[in-house]
């Protein structure tokens, strides 16, 4: 379990906590960021516009984060008071979108510092190594939590976006909410999406390092 990298691993076990809980915060204020700006005044109400992760993320979360290296958040919105035909996909997309705009700013600096210091990571003192270190895990991981967010399968973001835009398919994933199929589907996505989300994810962090060191 990933918890066990805190024994055999600490630096990346601490990467990863520091970097999904920051991540998560910042995803579902995204959400709720452009809702407010759409009409619903729902996250501000619901006391959600916070950088508190208790509040977005909730206790079992924060626990199956140390434990497995899985989280999650919420920000509570109403898409009844949401103004425009295509505002909950707006509000939807926010969220993959803030964690490509923080993958960006991380992976841009690394590669930018990178460059200005050509040290190499065994040159620089613990502190400095940690932080490139973190700055790597933080980029690709954001990558990761984009890509996967924008899965068209429930409760992910992509699926919302795909509602907005097709009735046929809101239509059937009400159905196979309903007879149970869609909790095996969304199973077998989340097991086997990794196989092509972590090296998809891998490769554009290091596209963008490779740009950013010019």
């Amino acid at each position: 379990m990933f918890i066990h990298y805190a024994s055999s691993d600490l630096r990346f076990f601490l990467a990863v906590i520091v970097t999904v809980i920051v991540s998560i915060c910042l995803h579902e204020l995204a959400h709720g960021v452009v809702a407010i700006g759409l009409g619903d005044r729902t996250p501000i109400e619901s006391g959600h516009m916070t950088l508190n992760p208790a509040v977005h993320m909730g206790l079992f979360s924060v626990i199956c984060l140390l434990l497995a290296g899985i989280a999650w958040g919420s920000m509570p919105v109403d898409p009844r008071r949401l103004r425009g035909r295509f505002s909950p996909a707006l509000v939807a997309a926010a969220g993959p979108a803030a964690n490509v705009l923080l993958a960006l700013a991380a992976l841009v600096s690394l590669g930018v510092w990178q460059r200005l210091d050509l040290r190499s990571g065994d040159e620089l003192s613990i502190p400095l190594a940690n932080l490139q270190y973190l700055l790597r895990v933080f980029g690709t991981t954001n990558f990761m939590l984009a890509i996967f967010n924008l899965i068209p399968i429930p409760p992910l973001d992509g699926s919302r976006i795909a509602a907005n835009f097709s009735g046929a398919y809101s239509r059937l994933m009400s159905g196979l909410s309903m007879t149970g199929g869609l909790m095996v589907l969304f199973l077998l996505v989340f097991m086997f999406a990794g196989r092509v989300i972590i090296p998809l994810a891998a490769s554009l962090a290091e596209s963008v390092l490779q740009f950013a060191r010019g």
